[in-house]
């Protein structure tokens, strides 16, 4: 693993769409992105800045998430989503995490991703799987 530096940034846009967006209010003049689709858009982000850094055989998972949905972003509003590193501790990764939609910010917090060896995490997963132990 190479180092991760703090304030390392990552920066991606996604739009609203009716595959995005949530559908149980029952009217598509109130579908908005879904709490699921941000947070996980959040933490594509956060993992996409910082994989360039690792090794050929490594990636991150993530450990933990704290995310405030602060306002809604109708279908078809462009949505930019931030992450930046403020803390790393071993092979934990800490992020401040932000999503815009035009000068709004529609959610904030932070986000913890874990930097694995992935042949390793797939035995791991296999041994579970099976029933086996991990060891």
């Amino acid at each position: 693993m190479s180092s991760i530096p703090l304030g390392l940034y990552g920066r991606e846009v996604n739009s609203v769409t009716h595959e995005n967006a949530i559908s149980f209010l029952g009217r598509d003049d109130a579908r908005v992105l879904a709490t699921p689709w941000l947070i996980g858009y959040l933490e594509m982000t956060a993992r996409n800045a910082v994989k360039p850094l690792l090794l050929d055989d490594e990636d991150t998972v993530g450990t933990h998430v704290n995310v405030r949905h602060l306002a809604p972003a109708p279908i078809g509003a462009e949505v930019r989503f931030e992450a930046s590193v403020i803390r790393v501790e071993g092979r934990r990764v800490q992020f401040y995490v932000e999503a815009h939609a035009g000068d709004e910010v529609i959610a904030d917090g932070t986000h913890e991703r874990a930097v694995i060896n992935v042949s390793r995490f797939a035995q791991k997963v296999r041994m579970k799987r099976t029933g086996g132990s991990a060891g």
